[in-house]
């Protein structure tokens, strides 16, 4: 259980990450501030509490791997990165521009910390399995977590890695759902439905934990009985595209849309940081 002080520091920090998050997206003037600020609870939660990680050993051998399958919320991954000290803050100001380690999608062979390339959507989930295996086959203890997008699960790889997970019985395997109910075309359901999402992966013998995705205390016994799960886990989080400034939350168009100036004053007016 999280004790009142640690929820307390975790919904600071997240308050911060979405500050940083709108900054570098509107110094770029690109990439995507719905799914990004939809994540950052649960990345939060991951980077500052669960994950054992060392920022001064990126390839120590013990730590725990995410894997950021929805690769377009690079951005709320930049921020964590950053915040843990795995390269200087002022770095995220270069996102997407020429020469910058920050590409538009995560990439391992540039930025510190980034474990796998992601942002071909579906393809993410199968490369953690893999991470997952390799580290049960090798007596590792080590755990994997995988961050999806709900929109992500219409993709037939999704699928047949959960298949995979389940059939090699990936105990040490954590699957966690962004279920915005949002994707570039529009609501989930009106696109291509994939409800009900936590009947579907239950059908395929994962445990399946139910969450809210911004409430730091649900987060955290959510990962809390993840941990101890004989089977691998898969936590629907609850969200909203956009969560923390109300006038991005739950629009499609943000999907997308980096913040304008005007909208990034009233952002960090509603996020505490002017």
């Amino acid at each position: 259980m999280l004790t009142e002080q640690k929820v307390q520091e975790l919904e600071q920090t997240a308050r911060e990450l979405r500050v940083d998050i709108l900054k570098m997206l509107h110094q770029s003037q690109s990439g995507h501030t719905g799914g990004s600020l939809s994540a950052i609870d649960i990345m939060a939660v991951l980077f500052f509490h669960q994950m054992k990680h060392d920022a001064t050993r990126p390839d120590w051998s013990e730590r725990d791997r995410f894997v950021l399958s929805k690769g377009h919320a690079a951005p709320a991954l930049y921020a964590c990165l950053a915040r843990a000290g795995y390269f200087p803050k002022e770095d995220l100001a270069t996102l997407r521009q020429l020469g910058s380690h920050l590409q538009g999608h995560p990439d391992m062979r540039k930025t510190p910390g980034v474990e796998v390339c992601t942002g071909s959507l579906g393809q993410g989930l199968s490369q953690a399995v893999g991470l997952a295996l390799a580290n049960k086959v090798s007596g590792c203890t080590s755990r994997v977590f995988a961050l999806l997008g709900d929109g992500e699960l219409q993709e037939g790889q999704i699928w047949e890695a959960v298949m995979s997970a389940a059939h090699f019985q990936l105990s040490n395997l954590c699957i966690v759902v962004d279920c915005n109910g949002l994707q570039i075309d529009g609501f989930t359901e009106e696109v291509m439905n994939v409800g009900p999402v936590a009947a579907k992966f239950a059908a395929f013998n994962m445990h399946v934990i139910e969450a809210d995705g911004h409430d730091i205390d649900s987060l955290g016994q959510a990962f809390a009985a993840a941990e101890v799960s004989e089977r691998p886990v898969v936590i629907v989080a609850k969200t909203i595209k956009g969560k923390g400034v109300s006038i991005f939350e739950n629009k499609a168009k943000y999907h997308g849309l980096a913040p304008s100036d005007e909208e990034l004053q009233v952002s960090l007016q509603v996020l505490g940081a002017l």
